[in-house]
């Protein structure tokens, strides 16, 4: 089995964080939450439940997620893939073997997890996220000739990949950089099935007006800069 790490961006996640930690398949050889500054007892709550935890204080899932890019740059060994998953246990954990498996038996370089409508708990997504997906990936689909369906957190790409696509979105854009700088430099992908629930707590993005406007624009944002590149 290859080397594994889990990446976890964490704000104010503390009575989910431990549920998360402990669905996270045995394969996994380091599972790091990093806490994006949050205000309760999440660091505590992963570090007793067997996480590397880091602090980034700038406010930002990009900035988390870049935290913990740059802790896995200096460890010795180096891991084959890297995941990544929120810290609010609306994913399913244990479905991490089925993120994986395409890149260890196809060796596909990057998978998303595809929040499917027949396999979401009702509630789970709020119109604004359904809506954001569609328009994200039809214009993806149209601009591009991707085969993206959705901007699913829950991810999986071999490392030396993502170093290749010199992540900087520090905010909202995370996801959709990768996937466009995914296309830009033509690596494998596939899309798995996966299940999504609601969320532990209130979403930082689509649960408040502010978030889904700033997260919208950054989206298109990223979109029209790279139509740009073509």
């Amino acid at each position: 089995m290859p080397n594994i790490k889990v990446i976890i961006p964490a704000y104010n996640e503390a009575d989910s964080i431990a549920l998360v930690i402990n669905d996270i398949p045995s394969v996994v050889n380091e599972i790091i939450v990093v806490n994006n500054n949050s205000t309760d007892k999440t660091s505590e709550v992963a570090q007793n439940a067997g996480a590397t935890v880091l602090l980034e204080t700038k406010m930002g899932y990009g900035y988390a997620c870049l935290k913990g890019m740059e802790y896995v740059s200096t460890l010795s060994e180096k891991p084959e893939i890297i995941v990544f998953m929120d810290g609010d246990y609306s994913d399913y954990p244990e479905e991490l073997i089925q993120i994986v498996a395409p890149i260890i038996e196809d060796n596909i370089d990057f998978v998303i997890g595809s929040r499917v409508r027949r396999l979401q708990e009702k509630g789970s997504m709020t119109p604004q996220q359904h809506f954001g997906n569609w328009l994200a990936t039809s214009l993806m689909r149209i601009l591009f000739g991707a085969n993206f369906t959705d901007l699913g957190p829950f991810r999986a790409i071999k490392y030396q990949k993502l170093l290749y696509l010199q992540m900087q979105d520090k905010t909202y854009g995370w996801t959709i950089e990768m996937q466009l700088k995914a296309l830009k430099q033509n690596l494998t992908y596939v899309e798995i099935p996966v299940k999504y629930k609601k969320r532990i707590g209130v979403s930082k993005v689509s649960g408040t007006i502010k978030g889904s406007i700033f997260a919208g624009v950054k989206i298109l944002g990223w979109i029209f800069k790279y139509s740009f590149k073509k």
